[in-house]
């Protein structure tokens, strides 16, 4: 008796129901053949009843042992599947991590990078102004020129310019620098004097209140006293020097002095 073959799929032998089909079969081969008729022939000749059990005892077991072989394969496949889709997940969440870690990287690296320009605009606004000058008293005009002639003056000469002010109007230090003198100075009444970063100095006289002292930081622009008329003054005004040293007599034009720095009068 002839039966037919069945092809295996991958990693898998014949079907359970083949298995037992061929399982069957081959007992019934036995059985034909006379195999199991010869190797149970005592049984049978001392009762046809207790061979029948055998044979369903045998048919039984392999129904069995085939039954057990499948579910241990299905099983085994079973896990298989089971750990490829479980290393597809690790592999997965892997990738997310790792997309995720480079994306945190270069969001870290733009915020850097961002407030590295901005810290370096910073910087170059604040170098900027405080290499800036400014005038004196904003809005105002020289009503006294530089080296004016008259008895008003020791020297013979205006060593400064006046800027129209009335008392009380603010004074500025023209750029940074720091406070060398801030009082009382005889003929200039009170006055402030500045050396600035670049070596020079100003001065500000006959004003009727200061609001810096000596040692004291100043920047462009910054409130030094308010203008009056202290001192040798014939009315309110501020009086500006430009020197190349903190005393009397190194006085340069102040006009020539502030424009050089960028101010217009």
């Amino acid at each position: 008796m002839a039966f037919g073959s069945r092809v295996a799929g991958k990693h898998r032998g014949s079907s359970r129901l083949s298995r037992k089909t061929a399982g069957y079969a081959g007992i019934a081969a036995l059985a034909t053949t006379g195999v199991v008729g010869s190797l149970a022939a005592p049984a049978f000749a001392a009762d046809a009843g207790h061979s029948n059990s055998a044979q369903d005892n045998a048919l039984g077991a392999v129904v069995v042992a085939e039954d057990l072989a499948g579910d241990i394969e299905d099983q085994a496949e079973s896990q298989q599947r089971a750990a490829e889709h479980a290393a597809a997940q690790a592999q997965a969440e892997a990738d997310a991590k790792q997309r995720a870690s480079e994306a945190k990287r270069l969001a870290e690296a733009k915020v850097k990078a961002e407030r590295e320009a901005a810290e370096r605009a910073a910087r170059e606004e604040e170098r900027k102004r405080l290499n800036t000058f400014v005038a004196p008293v904003e809005g105002s005009y020289v009503s006294t020129q530089y080296h004016a002639g008259g008895g008003m003056w020791s020297s013979g000469s205006h060593t400064g310019i006046d800027f129209h002010a009335a008392s009380g109007t603010s004074v500025h230090a023209v750029g940074s620098g720091t406070v060398v003198e801030a009082g009382w100075g005889g003929a200039y009444g009170n006055n402030v004097v500045i050396k600035h970063n670049d070596g020079t100095y100003t001065q500000y006289g006959h004003m009727s209140s200061l609001s810096v002292s000596v040692g004291q930081q100043v920047t462009p622009g910054q409130e030094i006293g308010l203008s009056g008329s202290t001192g040798n003054s014939s009315g309110p005004h501020l009086h500006f020097e430009a020197r190349t040293g903190a005393q009397y007599g190194s006085d340069i034009d102040p006009v020539a002095y502030l424009r050089s720095h960028g101010v217009s009068l």
